[in-house]
C-alpha cells in the first residue's frame, strides 16, 4: 500500500510539473464548454480520454 501511494504521489506532481510548464490539460480540443449569461458548463471529454490512456498504459507497466 506504501508503494502505490507514493507511485501515485509522484505521477500527480509530475502532472503538476508539466502543467505548470504549459501542458494545457484541461483546456484542450473536444472539451465541452457552455458560456450562458452568469453559468458555465465545463466538461473535460478529451482531457478525460487522454488521462485514462497515460494512467491505463503507466499502470499496466508497473503490473509486470
Amino acid at each position: 500500500m506504501g508503494r502505490t501511494l507514493v507511485v501515485v504521489g509522484l505521477i500527480v506532481a509530475g502532472i503538476g510539473a508539466l502543467m505548470m510548464l504549459g501542458l494545457p490539460l484541461g483546456r484542450l480540443p473536444g472539451d465541452i464548454v457552455v458560456q450562458r449569461g452568469r453559468g458555465t458548463f465545463y466538461f473535460p471529454v478529451v482531457t478525460s480520454i487522454v488521462v485514462s490512456v497515460v494512467l491505463t498504459l503507466l499502470l499496466s507497466l508497473f503490473r509486470r
